[in-house]
């Protein structure tokens, strides 16, 4: 085990969850209204969160006895609190999108299968995989989704596009809370890549092959998660498709990221000397969490149980 690459001192941060609720009642399907696609692109997050963060926390559990760190624990064990949280509220996402006749569960059962199946405790298959090898493996993966993570985080944090738009304020306050959190943590995964990965060439190699898997893979799901979505939304009635000429325009008027901003996150992360605490900006994530709806709400809540 190694600390090399582990976070600069500067970059640390206290990682805690923040036990937020939202009441998703009088937020709309197309809750960037006149904008479905723009809003079903967004909409994928939903789809491949709970599944996902459910199994970064169960890969991390795994990894925890190797941790001999004590900062790195800490942060770990914030990390976990914090992916935990996001992976309940994007479920109840799902459920309000049930509740408007748009069943997700011919989509999610595939991604179920793929973080609780093929990415699962045991190589799928049988295959030959050492126990060490393959929990680094999965180490690597998480460190390259979280290399995205930060990257659309911040972007959510900037996007005045949205509030322009008239998006909805519940569904605005869930992303950006959830973004402000994945800049806040954004070193976590990696560091933890790090400290257990090995050392020298075999780790950084391992590094690259988390991102050429992640990369391809994310993309694919994105891309299919939208067209599910307005394809079987039930307001659209078949008459749209997902399609390139219409996420490109959403992506002009500023309501989804640049293919630049996604695709420029690959090769900094390749770079040897690369560290996640370069992206984004956390004081805007901790600016945005001050003033959170939800997250005030949370603080509260711990106060008055406090002072109870």
């Amino acid at each position: 085990m190694s600390t090399e690459g582990h976070c600069p001192p500067e970059a640390h941060y206290a990682i805690v969850p923040r036990r937020v609720s939202f009441d998703w009642e009088r937020t709309p399907l197309h809750w960037i209204p006149g904008e479905p696609t723009a809003t079903h692109v967004i909409n994928v997050l939903h789809l491949l969160l709970p599944a996902g963060e459910r199994w970064f926390v169960k890969v991390f559990k795994e990894g925890l006895p190797l941790v001999d760190d004590p900062e790195l624990l800490r942060d770990v064990k914030g990390f976990m609190g914090q992916e935990a949280t996001h992976s309940v509220q994007h479920a109840h996402v799902l459920d309000h999108l049930a509740a408007q006749h748009l069943d997700t569960r011919p989509y999610t059962r595939y991604v179920d299968f793929l973080f609780e199946k093929l990415l699962g405790e045991q190589p799928p298959l049988g295959a030959p995989v050492p126990t060490q090898e393959w929990l680094r493996f999965r180490l690597a993966v998480i460190a390259a989704i979280e290399q995205f993570t930060a990257v659309l985080g911040d972007w959510v944090l900037r996007a005045g596009a949205l509030d322009e738009t008239g998006a909805d304020e519940v569904m605005l306050d869930l992303l950006r809370w959830h973004g402000a959190e994945e800049v806040e943590h954004r070193a976590v995964a990696f560091d933890m890549y790090q400290h257990c990965g090995g050392a020298g060439l075999p780790r950084y190699a391992r590094r690259v092959c988390g991102m050429a898997v992640t990369a391809p893979v994310m993309l694919y799901l994105w891309v299919w998660g939208a067209a599910y979505l307005i394809r079987h939304d039930p307001r659209l009635a078949g008459r749209l498709r997902y399609s390139l000429r219409e996420h490109n325009r959403a992506v002009r008027r500023g309501l989804l990221p640049t293919w630049r901003e996604i695709g420029a996150a690959v090769p900094r992360y390749l770079r040897r000397s690369y560290h996640p605490s370069q992206e984004g900006s956390l004081r805007r994530a901790v600016e945005y969490l001050a003033t959170s709806p939800a997250a005030r709400a949370a603080a509260g809540a711990v106060g008055r149980a406090a002072i109870a």
